[in-house]
Formats: structure tokens, sequence, C-alpha cells
């Protein structure tokens, strides 16, 4: 038996190198005459249907089944999340599978999982006689109340810190946590829980922390359209604390915008263990409005405390450097005479400060912003704004700070991929 299976898989490795080896060249580097004819030549194309061999759009989807399994997912879905009474013939496991792949698949909502059903080599490489249909997994959306949700919550992340053991130790270096809110809007009339925000949308204000060095929604708390961005905010972090440090993460960075400051509770993460203390452990990095008090700091803070903001270039250039084409943009902008700000340089600058709700000095890192408000060509004036990040780090450069602050904006594209299938979990 094992001498058959190591066959195959040389077997499928000559395929693949001998795949690999024509495609290569198929496409090598050559001298071409001047063609009569396009490339497209196809032209008398026949369709076969096969006994032996089928495709599957989806053809990852066995994979994914196979990492579910033997990382422990669905055993655990199943010893812990208890919805049916009895099993005619799905598991709990299969219900929850069922509307991730269909997801995974490209499915964008429940009744999709209608064509899924109707695949017979969908069904196959899940090793499944039959799946349950849009009605049936909508039926037992319906049973989840407030803690199933958290206990499938738990039993994922269980899973997953499985999954993070395989990674090398660099990767438990530090983990760093992220929060924010996102508006995901809805057309219906009878949703349970729906409500109306100072924008004027309807829906609901979902709650999304993650970890940044993965992309991976580590929670996600529904709330009504109305709620502000940072409540329940601070539990979510301490869940997400204590899971990365059961995982082995030496230590923890919590980072969020202006709406998710948590004056409140820096106090109590610092305290916890904070980046300069030994062992460190959950130190934080916040922006912060730049309230009057703020403002007021930084305006009176001396010339030689502020530094010139250098941000690193987007990315490396591995070829020679090309000449930057015209902004057409700005040159539309400034033939019309439209009101333009041009960003003319940026300084950075720190200093102490107790927020009320705090009995400890933090650190709060400002960034000076020099601004030209322009009309054509003509310069109305010279504009100054500040941005504020408050943080418990007491040994990072400032510069470095802000940058880290800033690539929080990679969370904005999780949120957007987890919005483009909401309808789904809807």
């Amino acid at each position: 038996m094992n001498r058959n299976r190591a066959q195959k898989r040389l077997e499928r490795r000559r395929r693949l190198n001998n795949r690999k080896r024509r495609i290569g060249h198929r496409l090598g580097e050559r001298q071409w005459n001047d063609q009569a004819r396009p490339m497209f030549s196809a032209g008398n194309i026949h369709y076969e249907l096969s006994d032996r061999t089928r495709g599957l759009g989806s053809g990852g989807i066995g994979a994914m089944h196979l990492l579910a399994r033997r990382s422990g997912l669905i055993e655990g879905i199943d010893k812990r999340l208890h919805l049916l009474k009895i099993h005619k013939p799905y598991h709990e496991s299969d219900h929850v599978l069922n509307i991730a792949y269909n997801i995974l698949s490209g499915g964008t909502c429940l009744e999709d999982i209608e064509l899924w059903r109707n695949d017979e080599v969908y069904l196959d490489a899940l090793g499944a006689q039959r799946i349950p249909d849009p009605t049936t997994a909508g039926d037992f959306c319906r049973r989840f109340d407030e803690m199933d949700v958290e206990i499938l919550m738990d039993t994922i992340n269980d899973a997953r810190v499985k999954v993070w053991q395989q990674q090398p130790d660099e990767f438990f270096e530090e983990a760093i946590i992220e929060a924010d809110g996102a508006m995901a809007e809805t057309a219906g009339q009878c949703k349970v829980g729906m409500d109306i925000n100072y924008k004027g949308q309807w829906g609901y204000h979902p709650l999304l922390v993650s970890l940044a060095n993965t992309g991976e929604p580590l929670y996600l708390a529904n709330r009504r359209g109305n709620r502000p961005s940072h409540e329940g905010a601070a539990v979510r972090f301490d869940q997400s604390i204590t899971l990365c440090k059961r995982a082995g993460f030496k230590k923890v960075l919590l980072r969020g915008d202006t709406d998710f400051t948590q004056t409140a509770e820096l106090d109590r993460w610092d305290a916890e263990g904070a980046r300069f203390r030994l062992p460190p452990w959950s130190p934080s990095l916040f922006g912060i409005g730049a309230m009057a008090n703020l403002v007021e700091k930084a305006a009176n803070l001396p010339d030689t405390a502020w530094k010139r903001l250098e941000r690193p270039a987007k990315y490396e250039v591995k070829t020679a450097p090309r000449d930057r084409p015209g902004n057409v943009k700005e040159d539309i902008v400034r033939q019309r005479e439209f009101k333009n700000i041009r960003l003319v340089s940026e300084d950075v600058a720190e200093f102490a400060y107790r927020p009320t709700l705090c009995e400890k000095t933090h650190r709060v890192v400002v960034v000076r912003k020099n601004l030209s408000v322009e009309k054509g060509e003509q310069v109305l004036f010279d504009d100054i704004r500040y941005f504020f990040y408050i943080t418990n780090d007491g040994s990072t450069p400032a510069d470095e700070i802000v940058f880290c602050a800033n690539d929080r904006c990679n969370q904005e594209n999780l949120i957007e991929q987890l919005k483009g299938v909401s309808c789904t979990a809807g």
C-alpha cells in the first residue's frame, strides 16, 4: 500500500514537472517574425463529457476541508456546539462548514448553496452524499443565541492556535491586535437589531478585532447601527490578549484609531506589563483626538522638539527608476482654480500626557502636517494640522510609532473583504 502511494506521488510529480517544462518552452524568449494571423486562432472547439475526468471551479475546497479536519476544527465544533438534538443526517460541523464553503466557492448568499448541492463533483470533493439546502442552513443560523456564537468563535480560535504552532519562532515575537467598527448597511425592513446611524444609514455596526500579522479575524461582535465604534472593544482586546498569550506570543501590541483610545483601560493594560517592562507584554498604540488641550501643548513645543518626518518609500525599485508621470488630477484642479490642500512637509515630536481617566502619565507622539491651501496658482494661506497617538511604549523612536500606527490602514482591506460576503452571514 505504501509503495503504491509512493509511486502515485512520483507519477504526479513527473506530470507536474512535464507541464512546467512544456509551458516554459512555450513562454521562452524568442525572436518573432511579422505574423500574418492573430495569436488567438482556436476555431473548431468541441466539448465532451468524460466519465473519469471531471472538473471543479472551486478545486481548493478539498484542501480547505482537509485543513479543517487536521486542525481539529470539525471535531471541536461537534464537541462544543450543541444546537441539534439529533443528527438526521447533519452534524453541527456540517452546517457550519457548509456555509463557510459556500463563501469560499464564490457564493454571496445562502441561496447559492443550491448550486453546490446539485454539483456532483463538489459533493464528491467533500466526500458527502448530500449537503444542507439553503432553507435548512437558514434554520440552523436561527438556532444561535449569543452564547452559541461565543462558543463557535472560541472553537475556531482553538483550532487557530494549533495552526499557529506550525509557524517558526519569529512568528511569536509580537502579535499586533487591531480593532475597528464598520457600517454594514441593509435594505431590509424586518431585520431584528438593525438601527440608523448619524449618516442616515440603516443596518448594523459590527466590531472586528483581528491579528494584523496575518489578517485573521479573531472576534466579531454584531451591534446596532447606531452604536459607537469603540463599544465593547476593551473586552474583545482582553480576550485577544489571552488568546495570544496562550498561543505563545512574547508580546502583544494593541492598536486602534481615535475611536478606540480606551483611556479608561490604558492604566490597566500598562500595569499588566508594557514593552519597557520586564517581561514585556501588552503595549498599546491608539490614535487620540486633536482636543484643544493637546493642540495647545503641541503648538507650544519648542522648535528643537520637532524632527522632520521622512516616510520610507512604498516599495523598492528592483529595476531602473522611471520618471514620475505628471499628476493629471492636480493639473486640472489648478487650471480650474479649485481649492486645493497640498501637503508641504511633516514633522514629529512627543510629550508626556495624562488623560483625565488615567492615573499614570503616558507618551503622546504628535505629527505636524504643514499644509498649503491654494486656489489655482495662488497660495491662499498656510495651514497646520496635528495628529496625535498615545502609547505606553517608551523605547520605540517617535517616527516608527507613527509608521506603526499608519499600518493600521491594512485592516480596512480586511473589513472590505468581510463586508463583501456580509449578505451570506445575514
